[in-house]
């Protein structure tokens, strides 16, 4: 990738520049360029403070240089090569953006850019799974009546010899929370200070225990 070359940016518009001139998202990483026999390999640091300066000649050397071993990083992460350039590029980005806060004391250029890209590798790993997740709860939470309803269905024959069989079915907490709730006339928070429970064990137990209730009996969701 190489930019437009253009005077400098002095003063206040560096950093304006540096926004309007950053590479579009999602363009594809070219390959860096090789350094050939005999050719003096660039001042990586020097380059960094150019491109904090708002230099895009200093840039575009920069990119030339480390654009291939973040892509590298970041491909052993991700295993997808689409991905791996796309994340590559939102690098690039955030090292010309950031490049005024590199610091050679804590560490090289190389070893910085090395931190950028595995860090972003590994956020687009995270929010992949995070979406994974919200989209499984959201089909269980689709597919699983509610509770009122569940309730609703058992209440209405509790007294009958029936539910006093299928009670037998329960494990103990769960036939205790239902007969406190139920043939008690006790509130959650109630039969959560009788048993002695934490109030949501006692409404997952609850609920468990109606929907057994609900299965033993044979009634239909």
């Amino acid at each position: 990738m190489r930019w437009t070359r253009h005077s400098r940016p002095q003063g206040d518009s560096a950093a304006a520049a540096r926004e309007d001139s950053a590479p579009e998202h999602g363009t594809a990483v070219p390959i860096a360029r090789l350094v050939g026999p005999g050719e003096a390999r660039p001042d990586l640091a020097a380059l960094v403070a150019g491109a904090a300066t708002g230099d895009r000649d200093a840039f575009s050397e920069l990119y030339d240089a480390i654009s291939g071993p973040a892509f590298g990083i970041v491909l052993k992460v991700l295993r997808d090569r689409a991905q791996s350039e796309e994340v590559t590029q939102e690098v690039m980005i955030e090292i010309w953006r950031q490049a005024a806060r590199y610091r050679p004391a804590q560490g090289s250029v190389m070893t910085w850019v090395a931190t950028l890209a595995h860090r972003r590798a590994v956020d687009r790993v995270r929010s992949a799974q995070a979406a994974a997740v919200r989209e499984h709860n959201d089909a269980v939470r689709a597919q699983t009546p509610p509770f009122d309803e569940v309730s609703e269905q058992v209440e209405t024959r509790l007294e009958s010899e029936q539910v006093r069989r299928c009670l037998r079915g329960l494990t103990e907490i769960q036939r205790q929370a239902v007969t406190l709730a139920y043939y008690q006339g006790l509130s959650y928070r109630e039969v959560a200070e009788t048993l002695g429970t934490p109030l949501p064990t006692v409404k997952t137990r609850m609920r468990d225990g109606l929907i057994r209730l609900r299965d033993c009996m044979g009634v239909t969701a």
